[in-house]
């Protein structure tokens, strides 16, 4: 293990030739002064806003007074309750419920790789729409699933009181003991029979408070219609997080019940008439994580380390997979390469958009300044001070500790992903686990585990496989340039040519080699990437332990900051997003931008413009029922709009109601200047963009005609045919 040391050493020394390697890519941003004048502007005099740490107001510290004052309604329990209710999850993404049969509605994206998935042999989905003109041809998705909040329960009491009595050490049993516990109780007193239940415990405030949140789940959902992804994803990459937009990112479900009939929900919106400049609007959904709680040491190490690493890998991996799409169409295709570019594009322009917040002085004086408020504020309370007076101090030696570990972050993040890696380097260091407990008689349980592992490391076309596996080698050559590792993988040759190499003369380049060493016995002890898979198990082992140390050590300093800060300001500074319900608050509102107005809608006058601008390019191409406007389009009709809603990722397919739960909008973007949302709220700079209801209404109505799907929103009634209307009597 002295070995490994020593190469954890290395990586120390070398991380500030790492460092200048990204700041010449364009991907480190220089140290922010914290005090000082920087652009005429006394950072020493820059404080905190009230909303800095953002609208993503929870349910069980729900906003009533606040509401009600601000928006003259009466935003009552009943209020928040039938908002709730009214909203589900689905994976990776928000939805709702929009009629009394269960129809729901969310965006295009959230559901463009489930369209692929349930298309048939020469359908093309994806790139055609799919319209179900009735209930026998709303098809099923598979693993597809809906959650439904049906209770909160704040348990943070219950959970800390535990942590308290076990200490750092036992932390984590003690959670999982008590977590349990609450889970069976919580169950028992939601029995519904068949219908899945199922409960989450989330940490709020970085683990100050704790909420179990209780589910329905739903497993049969269907798709009703899915625009055409030229329309969904109108504008493409180059249009992602940016305002004028003009995409119709809509799609319909249905859940069904377990009788297999339309389920009937209690609560659903009502569809809505629209919006106008300065009316208010509520987004309902699960944002994802974020990072506005953070302290400013915190915000240093991820601007200086963890945003520029994921930068580099989300840049070279979207490379790798836009050169091989360019070489082999047809096979990208295939493997749906357009949704998994997406997928990287959509993450790395956010990154680009969280290294811009990090280098901005104005943001980081006012996080600076919210620290030494809640640090005087600790400091006033004696009994605060006695528990938590020395925690940003304890914060920032941790990130010292993480910077120590930099190089091998950079080098390893992702590493072993099966959409990121390269199938050679994950069955090498398959093959040498499974050899390893072989060799040193591991139980059948755990070898037969990592036979699977080693079996599941299926093959990649030849051209994307010698592409990432040259990434990975460019990875260990940027943030290891002297180690062992990257001595032996590259041996002086470029990664391009390294991975021609390894990919020649490694017999695990074929998934035949599995079967070779489970069946056949074999070690394959001389095959070189076997060799490279040595010396990587190790550095990555111990890399993993000192990482999940500072991070268990983190985490734990976090969840006290937590405390003290719900301690100090309760509920009137939300928590950071978690991927759980909340709901926020703003206004529809235009904004300067580019030295004029971007208007607070858009219309679908602005599609023809972009299509004929751009000469039909492939971003900017419309679908062919789309390329002549179609006989009865109000082109005028708004199309997306803008609005200061406090939204993240996850909000992805949250409606956008008013304050009489009317449906207006669907969340689905924000713009590049909100991309700082990952660590500050700043209403005067970001929007949240939105489909107008109004859109997805007059293309159901009269380019896909669906009239049946507008008779339901509009009245509830669901259409039947004779036939079905026969089977359900």
């Amino acid at each position: 293990m002295t070995h490994v040391r020593n190469e954890i050493m290395n990586a120390i020394r070398n991380f500030r030739r790492s460092a200048i390697a990204l700041a010449a890519l364009g991907m480190l941003v220089a140290p922010v002064p914290l005090s000082g004048q920087v652009g005429g502007v006394d950072l020493d005099t820059i404080r905190m806003g009230r909303f800095d740490f953002g609208k993503m107001w929870t349910f069980e510290y729900a906003p009533m007074e606040y509401f009600s004052e601000t928006y003259g309604f009466d935003a009552n329990a009943d209020w928040f309750e039938r908002a709730r209710l009214s909203v589900l999850r689905v994976p990776g993404c928000s939805a709702s419920f929009v009629s009394p049969n269960g129809l729901v509605v969310t965006n295009h994206h959230c559901v463009r790789s489930r369209v692929s998935a349930v298309s048939r042999e020469g359908e093309g989905l994806l790139d055609n729409g799919f319209f179900a003109t009735d209930l026998a041809d709303e098809r099923p998705i598979p693993g597809y699933f809906a959650d439904q909040l049906i209770s909160v329960n704040d348990v943070s009491d219950e959970i800390l009181s535990a942590l308290d009595a076990a200490g750092e050490d036992g932390r984590a049993e003690a959670q999982e003991s008590v977590s349990a516990e609450i889970t069976a109780r919580l169950l028992a007193e939601h029995p519904m029979g068949s219908d899945s239940v199922w409960v989450q415990i989330v940490p709020l405030y970085n683990g100050g408070r704790y909420s179990a949140y209780v589910f329905r789940r739903f497993t049969d959902v269907r798709l009703v219609a899915a625009a055409e992804l030229n329309m969904g994803f109108f504008g493409g990459d180059p249009d992602n997080f940016t305002y004028p937009r003009y995409a119709l990112d809509f799609a319909f479900l249905r859940v069904y019940g377990q009788d297999g009939e339309p389920f009937q929900p209690t609560h659903y919106l009502n569809w809505g008439k629209g919006v106008s400049p300065g009316d208010p609007v509520f987004i309902i959904g699960n944002p994802g994580r974020t990072n506005r709680l953070q302290t400013v040491a915190q915000l240093e190490y991820q601007r200086d380390v963890q945003v520029p690493g994921l930068i580099q890998l989300l840049d070279s991996r979207h490379g790798a997979m836009g050169a091989f799409r360019a070489e082999d169409p047809e096979t990208a295709e295939r493997l749906d390469m357009r949704n998994s570019m997406f997928g990287l594009s959509n993450s790395l322009k956010a990154s680009l958009g969280r290294i811009d917040a990090l280098g901005d002085a104005m943001i980081i004086a006012r996080k600076a300044d919210a620290d030494r408020q809640l640090r005087e504020a600790i400091a006033a309370d004696p009994e605060l001070n006695t528990m938590y007076g020395d925690l940003f101090e304890q914060i920032a030696e941790v990130q010292q500790g993480n910077r120590a570990l930099a190089g091998y972050f950079g080098a390893f993040l992702a590493f072993g992903s099966g959409f990121l890696e390269s199938s050679l380097i994950r069955r090498a260091m398959a093959a040498h686990e499974y050899v390893e407990a072989r060799s040193s008689g591991a139980e059948e349980a755990q070898l037969a585990q990592a036979a699977r592992n080693l079996t599941g490391v299926s093959a990649r076309p030849a051209g994307l496989e010698r592409r990432l596996l040259a990434a990975r080698l460019a990875d260990f050559a940027r943030y290891l340039p002297d180690s062992e590792l990257t001595r032996e993988a590259l041996e002086g040759h470029s990664p391009e040519d390294a991975a021609d190499w390894w990919l020649a003369n490694s017999r695990l380049a074929s998934e035949e080699a599995a079967a070779a060493i489970i069946d056949g016995g074999e070690d394959m002890a001389d095959d070189p990437a076997m060799r490279l898979a040595a010396t990587l198990a190790p550095l990555l082992a111990s890399y993993g332990e000192d990482s999940q140390a500072l991070g268990r050590r983190e985490a734990a300093l976090a969840s006290d900051l937590g405390r003290a800060r719900f301690a100090v300001y309760g509920g009137s500074i939300p928590p950071d997003g978690s991927s759980s319900p909340r709901i926020a608050d703003g206004r529809v509102q235009g904004y300067r931008y580019n030295g004029t107005l971007a208007p607070p809608m858009t219309t679908f006058y602005g599609v023809y413009d972009r299509y004929f601008g751009h000469g039909g390019a492939e971003d900017w191409a419309l679908p062919p029922r789309w390329q002549t406007p179609p006989e009865g389009l109000d082109l005028s009709t708004p199309l997306n709009f803008v609005s200061t809603t406090d939204s993240y990722g996850g909000n992805s397919g949250s409606p956008a109601v008013t304050p009489d739960l009317e449906l207006v909008g669907l969340n689905f973007d924000r713009n590049i200047e909100g991309l700082s949302r990952d660590f500050i709220y700043l209403p005067e700079r970001g929007r949240n963009v939105m489909v107008d209801v109004r859109a997805i209404r007059e293309a159901l109505d009269v380019v896909y005609d669906l009239d049946r799907i507008v008779e339901e929103t509009d009245s509830g009634r669901l259409y039947r045919t004779e036939a079905e209307a026969d089977a359900a009597n």
